[in-house]
């Protein structure tokens, strides 16, 4: 399989989740040319970058083409919404990812809401609004809490669960008078809240064929024991032993296979990763919503896992192959501890130079013994993925966003990875650096 894989790729993105798919392509027995656009910090220091912005599609196609990509990963959402997958067909260069008519299962959730009420897959009760006063005759006929949801991309922040009839009311004029997401929240999609614990299982889907990729559990509150505001996740682990074998084979049956046959059936010929965000209810598992690209920072902990390339689980995906594809998974723990900028997911301090941990290498020069330091690495099954950085004129790694890093570990137990990653955030240094503290507690406590 390798020897056919792509000998140039292009990684689209700039965030943590990119960071690691450059990483695992790196790391493919295929060897290939990795570049990324527009790339951040970490990313720099392993390959090139180039200054395309993710949601300039003429530029990154163009991009492709003068450097003679032969496959293009597109990481984030925004682009998959604006044609790029669509626009590199055009130009003949494959891509990861669906075209736009399967990203709007990620950019309307009003479209993807009224699918999954047309072929009967749990989900909750819900409706669409884009007037005012009708958005708050259906709210006083619901339950409280309950929760208003922006019908496009909103960066992970669109989504409030409000505990009140009065916050559920306030949400609505703030979107729909106020513009609180602007374009993104000109519509509503008003749910009733389902309760029970959260989780996600992402498939890589090739038109009707699809293989479920180990299982994971993100924290999305920003502070510890679940408090706080919604953000785009604060750490991750793998597996999630919640999604036992038995729920995992029903998760597969109602919703999964039901989804792809769904999305199949629409005429769309959905070829990437399709995320469900799941609650686990008393009355079953129910679907949240769906994404159309790979989770971050669940991609972090999922792809350092599989025993498979993953270059040649998506290769195959885009090449209608996957059939052909036997996945395997390591029999580890992998755990990420996302460390941002105090203040995410309002406003944060920008620029703070960042101090990594290192520890020295050291390498024997031959029969002398003599020894010299090496580049300095990180302890051994830890590594550091990079979302909110850039390099400053003086080769500093410096923050620019709001997830800034994210440290990760891998062991045999789930304990060990979170020890492993919990000490590195310990060490490295910048002067806004949060993170929290109870990444992969709720797995832990049930242990």
């Amino acid at each position: 399989m390798a020897s056919s894989l792509p000998r140039s790729l292009l990684v689209v993105g700039s965030g943590g989740r990119e960071h690691a798919l450059v990483k695992a392509c790196l790391a493919s027995p295929a060897r290939p040319r990795v570049i990324a656009a527009p790339g951040n910090g970490g990313i720099a220091q392993e390959t090139a970058c180039f200054p395309v912005s993710a949601e300039d599609v003429p530029g990154l196609v163009a991009l492709a083409q003068r450097e003679k990509i032969e496959f293009v990963i597109v990481g984030p959402e925004v682009p998959l919404s604006l044609g790029l997958v669509d626009a590199l067909a055009a130009a003949g260069i494959p891509a990861y990812g669906p075209k736009r008519d399967g990203a709007r299962l990620e950019a309307s959730k009003i479209f993807t809401k009224e699918l999954l009420q047309k072929y009967q897959i749990p989900t909750a009760p819900a409706a669409a609004f884009d007037h005012v006063d009708d958005a708050l005759a259906y709210l006083r006929s619901r339950p409280t809490p309950i929760v208003v949801k922006a019908d496009g991309l909103a960066a992970g922040k669109g989504v409030i669960i409000a505990p009140t009839l009065a916050e559920a009311e306030a949400a609505v004029r703030g979107m729909l008078e106020g513009g609180l997401f602007g374009a993104s929240g000109r519509r509503v999609l008003i749910e009733d809240c389902l309760f029970g614990e959260e989780t996600s299982i992402q498939l890589i889907v090739s038109g009707r064929d699809f293989v479920v990729l180990p299982t994971s559990q993100d924290h999305k509150r920003a502070g510890d024991n679940d408090t706080g505001p919604n953000t785009g996740g604060m750490g991750a682990y793998s597996p999630a032993e919640i999604v036992a074998p038995d729920l995992l084979a029903e998760i597969v049956r109602t919703i999964a296979r039901p989804s792809v046959d769904a999305i199949a059936a629409e005429g769309i010929d959905f070829r990437g990763t399709l995320y469900l965000g799941l609650m686990l209810t008393t009355g079953g598992p129910q679907v949240l919503e769906f994404n159309t690209r790979f989770g971050d920072p669940e991609t972090q902990v999922i792809l350092p896992r599989l025993a498979t390339d993953p270059l040649a689980l998506m290769w195959a995906a885009t090449q209608g192959r996957l059939r052909d594809i036997k996945l395997e998974v390591k029999p580890d723990y992998a755990l990420c501890v996302v460390v941002a900028a105090k203040g995410y997911p309002g406003s944060y301090p920008k620029g703070d130079v960042i101090t990594l941990p290192a520890l020295p290498v050291r390498r024997s020069l031959g029969e002398g013994g003599s020894q010299v330091e090496g580049p300095p690495a990180l302890p051994p099954e830890t590594w550091i993925v990079h979302a909110g950085t850039a390099l400053n004129a003086q080769r500093q790694i410096v923050s620019t966003g709001g997830r800034v890093l994210g440290v990760c570990a891998r062991a045999s137990t789930l304990r060990a990875a979170a020890d492993r990653a919990y000490a590195v955030c310990d060490q490295l240094q910048f002067a806004s650096k949060y993170f929290r503290h109870d990444i992969g507690a709720r797995q832990l406590n049930r242990s």
